[in-house]
């Protein structure tokens, strides 16, 4: 009877481990967007390790699909040099998030709001890892598509 006690206590441990793993991830993410949607390099920065590789899978002018590869200065740049004009908002719709030890996936599918205006929807796959104990972004790929939007 004591091993089966023991048994149950460690799988309840053990669940709890990974819904608290899972929560950290997720709250880094949360973290990336507020950065994102207050334009705010800093706090984006810190949700991101230092050679983060940020992705894109879209159609180009000429309407070939492709995986666009953005430089990370370059990103930060571009958000923080977003018009105050303009009012943007990247709606995280559902979460998957699977963590393995130093390692995690989260898949977000999101929709776009662009001045009220739905503009695309698509999914973000984010790659993180536990870095001292914090989980850091080091590799985020999205997709982006108008059609079979919910």
């Amino acid at each position: 009877m004591k091993k089966i006690i023991n048994l149950i206590l460690l799988i309840v441990t053990i669940g709890a481990f990974a819904q608290n793993e899972e929560a950290e991830v997720k709250k880094t993410i949360e973290s990336f967007f507020i950065g994102f949607h207050t334009q705010d390099s800093i706090l984006i920065k810190s949700t991101l390790y230092n050679s983060a590789i940020l992705q894109t899978i879209g159609k180009n002018r000429e309407g070939t699909t492709t995986v666009i590869t953005n430089n990370f200065t370059t990103f930060l740049k571009n958000i923080v040099g977003i018009p105050e004009t303009m009012d943007f908002n990247e709606k995280i719709t559902s979460y998957t998030i699977k963590v393995d030890g130093l390692m995690a996936n989260a898949w977000t599918e999101y929709e776009f709001w662009v001045n009220g205006k739905f503009s695309h929807c698509g999914v973000n796959s984010f790659q993180l890892f536990k870095d001292n104990g914090k989980w850091k972004i080091i590799y985020l790929i999205d997709t982006r598509r108008k059609e079979g939007c919910n």
